[in-house]
């Protein structure tokens, strides 16, 4: 049987590169403002499902940084944007995903800094991915 981690791999991946992209130019940045993007993103895309605007997420200029990127990267599998390379090309386009999935995906990144957190401190999360993020 197909773990979720299987089924939604490139999912969870595009996510963390989302992430990496922010870490790498803001060495600062910590798991605790990673956690705090991904739950404004949770609750942005669960009010979204409901019809209602979200409250404006009230994060420091890392936890925005992340929140922007990640929040690319989820509107591009949810097939809502394109996205291209420096170079001006497009990457194709995935089989778009359904609110659900990207929350729920969502979910499981945060239970990973959550994770990491606890087992490696302020970083724990940021320097696991690190080493399977290009």
């Amino acid at each position: 049987m197909q773990t979720f981690e299987d089924r939604y791999l490139d999912v969870l991946n595009n996510i963390e590169v989302g992430i990496m992209l922010v870490y790498r130019r803001q060495p600062d940045l910590v798991d605790f403002d990673v956690e705090n993007a991904l739950s404004a993103l949770i609750r942005h895309y669960t009010a979204e499902m409901q019809s209602r605007l979200a409250s404006p997420a009230r994060l420091n200029p890392l936890a925005q940084a992340v929140y922007d990127s990640v929040l690319a990267m989820c509107e591009w599998r949810l097939g809502r944007t394109e996205m291209g390379p420096a170079e001006g090309g497009k990457i194709p386009q995935p089989e778009p995903i359904t609110s659900d999935e990207i929350i729920a995906c969502l979910k499981r990144v945060r239970k990973s800094v959550q994770y990491w957190n606890k087992e490696g401190g302020r970083r724990g999360y940021l320097t696991f991915v690190e080493q399977f993020v290009q």
